[in-house]
């Protein structure tokens, strides 16, 4: 059975970045990485994946169409029981807690330091074995 990470970013280089730093952990089998474009597209992703394989989703804030502001309150009536960290450019204390009222996890700011999100997952995924 595959544990799953949803990685929500308009950006086309994020998805190879995700996966060169957690190229180890993708091969092992350790868990998946899905890779949406769009909030829309993450969306329909995480109503796709069985509980509870679906472990986290990692979000950029600022996308065309619906940001991922407006898409955490949605995907977390959708799926309550995964945590949603946001990432961000800015990491003002407005937009921290913004995304805290809205039911994110965490903030994460760019540049991501990839050391923090490992050990956010490995977290993830001690609590889902």
């Amino acid at each position: 059975m595959s544990t799953f990470i949803l990685v929500v970013d308009d950006e086309p280089d994020i998805e190879h970045l995700f996966r060169q730093q957690f190229r180890h952990d993708i091969r092992s089998g350790r868990f998946v990485m899905e890779f949406a474009a769009s909030a829309p597209d993450a969306m329909e992703r995480a109503k796709m994946i069985a509980d509870p394989m679906l472990i986290l989703i990692l979000s950029d804030i600022n996308m065309p169409g619906m940001s991922g502001l407006e898409m955490l309150p949605k995907v977390k009536a959708a799926r309550p029981n995964v945590p949603v960290i946001m990432i961000t450019a800015y990491g003002d204390e407005a937009t921290k807690k913004k995304a805290a009222e809205l039911g994110a996890a965490g903030l994460l700011t760019k540049p991501i330091d990839f050391r923090l999100l490992r050990e956010e997952i490995d977290q993830r995924l001690h609590r889902a074995a």
